[in-house]
């Protein structure tokens, strides 16, 4: 997996967290105190994430950073299957 498949996979953990305690972008940014545009950078992957960032993420999410890491690692997995489906239609 590259690095910025790696990032953009982070980002989409962190959506789909989001998403699904039903918060906006607002309020996961002041719950880790980060800036509401800087959270929407992190979700469409356009910026690597510091430690920092990821340890205040995962705690306004209620969750180990290494939780949130195997999130990413999963959606990683996911994303691998799909593509060897479509490669395997494709064949």
């Amino acid at each position: 997996m590259s690095s910025q498949t790696f990032v953009h996979d982070f980002g989409l953990a962190v959506r789909q967290l989001r998403e699904a305690r039903g918060w906006s972008q607002e309020m996961l940014a002041s719950h880790s105190d980060l800036h509401r545009t800087y959270v929407g950078e992190v979700e469409r992957g356009l910026v690597t994430p510091s430690l920092i960032t990821l340890h205040k993420l995962a705690s306004a999410l209620g969750m180990k950073a290494s939780d949130l890491l195997s999130r990413t690692d999963q959606i990683a997995s996911l994303r691998a299957t799909q593509y060897l489906r479509l490669t395997a239609i494709a064949c």
